[in-house]
């Protein structure tokens, strides 16, 4: 599968707890984080090694064979180094769809997730 997109960035807590968050968006209700448009659809947990990896289905439901792989590094001490990797089958999307596909993923993980751990 082609890696389309790639990010890595800090999160505030250790990795056991970004993985909990992973595996389990709705784990906490009062701060849901994991908000999908309509055109969107729930990922499932297709791969976990905790606390290093979660990979996830496809979030859009016209294009199934995305993934969505979680690299988690850090100390439960510290906070957590995430990063995430978008792969799709061949044929491989156009740019365009590829910045929007990035962008969301971005969103949900690097801004949404992100403020549910106070950042």
């Amino acid at each position: 599968m082609p890696e389309i997109a790639r990010r890595r960035r800090t999160q505030p807590p250790p990795p056991h707890i970004v993985y909990q968050a992973l595996i389990d968006p709705d784990r906490d209700p009062r701060r849901p984080w994991l908000i999908l448009r309509e055109d969107e659809q729930r990922p499932e947990v297709v791969e976990a090694v905790e606390p290093d990896l979660v990979v996830w289905t496809s979030i859009w439901p016209w294009r199934r064979d995305a993934r969505i792989r979680f690299e988690l590094s850090g100390s439960r001490r510290s906070g957590t180094t995430l990063c995430w990797m978008l792969t799709v089958d061949d044929p491989v999307p156009d740019n365009e769809v590829i910045i929007r596909m990035r962008k969301r993923v971005n969103v949900l993980i690097n801004a949404h997730l992100r403020s549910t751990f106070g950042q």
